[in-house]
């Protein structure tokens, strides 16, 4: 797959391509859905398979006080997005105060037609764009009809076996994380289940798991990171040198050393690893959840209950 960053120095495939635009956060599966669409439609017609995407969320940036939090931050989603094998080329436009201001008749002139050669534009049904989100569907059948592209309107991608019809989406596994519900969030991000990931830098902690006999890499994750709710989890962890290793995870404050403390933490003992990890930029998978965050009377206790989590960790995870 291809990724382009500068359209300047783009030059649009003569064939034309189908572009389909959005986010992309996730890259779950209704979005691998419409990929494939796009795929086979590009394929039929001899034209180029582009994903149109954007560096930051556009909510980040019109409307941050609401902005979600971030399933996978634009390295992640390209990796994604190139593993499908759906998409020719994905072009990342960079998403900042000038650009929300776009009217949505400049975008479609400017990027899709000018920039993306595009023959065929594949949206959702209810896709709004450009300055105050005053592009739609219909705005760009009609300019469509001038300037030489079709558009098709796609509908949500109903969830596999959920008898309510409920679709995959971005929103609703942001959801399952926020309840802790990792198994249902990995079951809507791939198939088969792909474990929610976060990525950040080893940094050095209280170095208390280690006297505890359970040394763990504290990872420090971007602020917008999608996480889970507070508790312990069964999962792996990959390290610059690229092995998967299973991992005992565990988010959340750490209640019985802290009573107030100002945010969570998140830290994995990587069982039969000691390495040196400070510094790296690693990867967490979070496969299942174990259970809450629980306050300890004494140091005692938390050992045995981290021996027991160790143990079920082993049980869960199988690499």
């Amino acid at each position: 797959m291809r990724v382009v960053h500068d359209l300047v120095a783009y030059e649009p495939n003569p064939r034309g391509s189908v572009v389909t635009i959005g986010a992309y956060d996730g890259v779950h599966l209704g979005h691998q859905a419409v990929l494939r669409f796009v795929r086979d439609l590009a394929a039929a017609r001899d034209h180029e398979a582009i994903c149109l995407t954007f560096d930051r969320h556009p909510a980040e940036v019109v409307r941050p006080e609401s902005a979600p939090c971030t399933l996978t931050f634009l390295d992640q989603k390209l990796e994604l997005l190139d593993a499908t094998g759906f998409v020719d080329t994905t072009s990342v436009l960079a998403f900042d105060e000038a650009r929300s201001h776009e009217t949505a008749e400049d975008f479609i002139r400017e990027v899709l037609v000018a920039g993306l050669g595009a023959r065929l534009v594949v949206v959702g049904a209810d896709f709004h764009f450009g300055y105050r989100r005053h592009g739609t569907v219909h705005l760009l059948e009609q300019m469509g009809a001038e300037l030489g592209f079709e558009v098709v309107g796609v509908g949500l991608v109903p969830v596999e076996g959920d008898p309510s019809g409920a679709p995959y989406s971005s929103t609703a596994i942001r959801a399952l994380l926020a309840q802790g519900r990792v198994g249902d969030a990995a079951r809507m991000l791939g198939r088969p289940a792909r474990p929610h990931e976060v990525r950040g830098t080893v940094v050095v902690g209280d170095r208390r798991g280690r006297t505890l006999g359970f040394p763990t890499a504290n990872v420090a994750v971007p602020a917008r990171s999608c996480l889970p709710a507070d508790g312990i989890y069964a999962g792996t962890f990959v390290a610059q040198d690229g092995v998967e290793r299973v991992g005992a995870i565990s988010w959340g404050r750490r209640p019985t050393f802290y009573d107030d403390a100002a945010a969570s933490v998140l830290e994995v003992h990587v069982l039969d690893f000691d390495d040196d990890l400070y510094g790296q930029t690693v990867k967490v998978r979070i496969a299942k959840w174990l259970h809450g965050e629980e306050r300890f009377e004494s140091v005692d206790d938390l050992v045995a209950q981290m021996q027991r989590d160790v143990a079920a960790t082993r049980e869960a995870v199988k690499i």
